[in-house]
């Protein structure tokens, strides 16, 4: 058995990225029509390093684009070519859904210091659809009531590499397992996909080997998954490989059931690693267990073959997860929402195996990505409150759980929905060679309701609702 240092473990600081939001409003006239329509773009702009104005930087976009009578879309994404100096211009890309059309918003502000302020404030744009152009339009950055919060929405947090993060953590000891799971949504066909690896080092230290499964949950079908392995584990200083299954950075290939299940996706991260447990907890694995994600958020572009039917996926929303620790809760819960624009919800709720901890009520770890800032601050706010004080609480049951919480001037509720016709009920294999079942669903419902306390009582702040996109889990002994 190999050892090898712990990614990340080393104390080195990641570099600072940036992130800030914008606004914009405007028209849009399209080829077919007589007629200027009203548009709005809303963006989260990140990019993985400290924007500098004097060069190009390269950043991520994702948001929401709305066009009256046209379009709605909240999965908007993109890119943005920022050089205001270097290049005298400001790029975006923004790609998204038309009443069924996919489409791009291709255009650039064009600075120059004879109108610094209009130059940089107004964006003339072409529409294109399968590379042809469809529309032109204008938008504009109103600075009287955007200008302020775009200035109050720039940070610069830290940045970790994504597929560092893949890196197998184990390091030869007796009774551990680690994941790599990957869920995600077909846009298209609202069909839901589970890949799951897994290795596992038994106990009684016997061999370690690798095993895991695909599923698929089509909107309109029964659920179709089947294993593969156990495989001989293969150390690998990138992801995951074994029995010709392969994860590593960008890139998720396999097939299962003598082909008859088969994927080969790429994968674009398309937001900062998000640490659902405590960020310490993943560097030095000191409780059970610990989640996280490489990118909260992620686009997935490639085939998936179930029996004679193959989904072709294009920007598919999803993300893929990470879990190292001593084996499966006692009882737990687990939700993975696409909250749309750009915004991502993380919830683990899980009844510890330990003794003196098996008898205390589910802890919480919540996690709302949400304008490019995460709620709560801390993950053990949610878990542990105030010297177990506030703690956030999780009804677990099937088919409806829950998770309600309260810091600082916010509060949430979050119902789940896992119906029976969309579970697919596997058996897990602790280290020790205990048993649970999970209950899995990719095509799960949500209602989400933030509130803020405002002048004496408790206002909506934001309320989402998904229908079939919601990944969730039910697990019990």
């Amino acid at each position: 058995m190999s050892t090898r240092p712990v990614p990340g473990a080393s104390g080195t600081t990641p570099a600072r990225g940036t992130v800030f939001r914008e606004a914009m409003l405007g028209t849009l006239r399209l080829d077919e029509e007589d007629r200027t329509r009203p548009i709005r773009l809303d963006l989260t702009v990140s990019a993985d390093r400290v924007m500098r104005p004097t060069g190009t930087t390269d950043a991520r976009a994702t948001g929401r684009i709305r066009i009256a009578g046209w379009a709605d879309d909240p999965d908007a994404h993109g890119e943005l070519e920022i050089s205001p100096l270097a290049r005298r211009r400001i790029r975006y890309r923004i790609a998204f859904t038309a009443d069924g059309r996919r489409v791009t918003l291709d255009g650039w502000k064009s600075v120059t210091p004879r109108s610094p302020v209009a130059s940089m404030t107004v964006l003339p744009y072409t529409l294109y659809e399968d590379g042809a152009p469809i529309g032109t339009g204008t938008l504009r950055f109103p600075l009287t009531t955007q200008l302020v919060p775009f200035l109050a929405s720039f940070r610069f947090p830290r940045r970790e590499n994504p597929g560092a993060l893949l890196a197998p953590r184990w390091q030869g000891e007796r009774g551990r397992t680690e994941v790599w799971y990957t869920t995600l949504t077909d846009p298209a066909t609202g069909s839901g996909l589970w890949l799951h690896h897994e290795l596992t080092a038994p106990a009684d230290g016997s061999e370690p080997y690798a095993h895991g499964w695909a599923a698929v949950f089509p909107k309109d079908g029964p659920v179709r998954h089947a294993r593969f392995g156990p495989a001989p584990w293969t150390a690998t200083e990138a992801g995951f490989r074994a029995d010709g299954i392969t994860v590593e950075p960008g890139r998720l290939t396999g097939e299962a059931d003598g082909g008859t299940l088969r994927w080969k996706l790429t994968e674009r991260p398309m937001a900062e690693p998000l640490f659902t447990f405590p960020r310490w907890s993943w560097r030095r694995p000191l409780l059970p267990a610990a989640q996280m994600l490489p990118a909260a958020r992620a686009l997935y572009d490639g085939t998936f073959t179930h029996d004679d039917t193959t989904l072709t996926l294009t920007a598919a929303p999803g993300a893929s997860a990470r879990i190292y620790g001593h084996g499966n809760a006692r009882r737990w819960a687990w939700l993975h929402a696409d909250l749309g624009g750009g915004d991502v919800l993380e919830i683990v709720a899980a009844v510890s195996m330990r003794p003196g901890l098996r008898r205390l009520p589910p802890l919480v770890f919540l996690r709302l990505r949400r304008g490019g800032r995460t709620w709560p601050r801390r993950s053990e706010r949610a878990a542990v409150g105030w010297a177990g004080a506030g703690r956030f609480r999780a009804a677990i049951g099937l088919p409806t759980w829950t998770v309600t919480g309260r810091t600082g001037l916010r509060r949430i509720r979050v119902e789940v929905t896992q119906p029976a016709d969309r579970i697919l009920a596997l058996d897990y294999t602790d280290p020790d060679g205990a048993h649970a079942i999970c209950r899995n669903t990719e095509r799960a419902d949500a209602h989400v309701l933030l509130e803020r306390w405002w002048f004496g009582g408790w206002r909506t702040e934001r309320e989402w609702t998904l229908d079939g996109t919601a990944h969730a889990e039910v697990g019990t002994r």
